[in-house]
């Protein structure tokens, strides 16, 4: 949130900001104060439909992008979202946590600035709570870095040494784990598009992460959750535990979030523990 914090100090106050209308939920509650307190103007758009996104910038000042977007992993069109955004001189932000550098790389897209919760994929230990901000290596780029190191450094939000120690080790494993995570959830989505219980895979070929919407609605996905001895029940993601959460327990998450959809993010356990586990929990759903 440091890092969101400091990425939205690039708005102008009073400015207009064009963001998903379903991300990740820190993000999507900042800007609803800032839209409360007069201080933004907020129009949120279908991050699927590129000519909507389009549409919505002229006049804008930034552009929040999320892709995969968390928890319904929708995907952007990166290239054209961020020429667009340059045409119409908007910043554009992008959420880059769920794909990590080592599966999209946005700067190279066209983005102005990337975003990355250091918490999930690039410590992967779930041991550290850390934000990191990225601009380019060109003189923009360098602007805007230096705007966004002032913030932290009259906002306070800077890493202690054991924090910064942390990220750094597990980046060192960051392409072992994520090559064992990506290949578990694919071949989870792959068998989870069968079971019964399943009513929707989202799953965009990408990635460590898994979203199902399972029958029962509400009541069925928490019997799910209750039911998994080896999946842990739990809020965070991108550690090389695997985990699973109902995202509509929590209270900010966007009503367009189904509330049967459980979010598993998929670790490095041995998959077919992780399917015995998971299966057997499907079949109490519709209990």
């Amino acid at each position: 949130m440091a890092a969101v914090s400091a990425a939205f100090s690039l708005l102008p106050h009073g400015g207009t900001v064009v963001v998903p209308d379903a991300a990740y939920n820190g993000v999507m509650a900042t800007v609803a104060d800032l839209e409360a307190a007069g201080a933004a103007t907020v129009r949120r758009v279908d991050l699927t439909d590129t000519a909507a996104v389009v549409a919505a910038l002229p006049g804008a000042d930034l552009l929040w992008l999320e892709s995969p977007t968390n928890p319904l992993l929708e995907v952007a069109d990166l290239p054209t979202l961020t020429a667009a955004a340059r045409e119409h001189g908007v910043l554009s932000v992008v959420d880059n946590t769920f794909a990590t550098p080592l599966l999209q790389r946005p700067l190279a897209d066209g983005a102005d600035v990337v975003v990355h919760s250091v918490t999930k994929y690039l410590a992967g230990h779930s041991d550290v709570l850390l934000g990191a901000v990225v601009t380019g290596r060109t003189d923009a780029g360098r602007a805007l870095h230096a705007r966004l190191y002032r913030h932290r450094q009259l906002q306070g939000g800077i890493p202690g040494p054991m924090e910064a120690w942390l990220a750094l080790r597990g980046m060192r494993t960051l392409h072992l784990r994520l090559e064992r995570a990506c290949a578990n959830a694919a071949e989870l989505a792959a068998r989870l598009e069968s079971h019964p219980a399943v009513q929707r895979v989202r799953y965009p070929d990408l990635g460590a992460i898994v979203s199902i919407e399972v029958a029962g609605g509400r009541e069925g996905a928490e019997r799910v959750a209750a039911a998994t001895r080896l999946w842990v029940h739990a809020t965070s993601l991108g550690g090389v535990e695997s985990l699973l959460e109902r995202r509509r327990r929590q209270p900010n998450e966007p009503a367009k979030v189904p509330e049967e959809l459980l979010r598993l993010s998929v670790g490095v356990e041995d998959v077919e523990d992780l399917w015995r586990d998971l299966s057997s929990a499907l079949d109490h759903a519709a209990d």
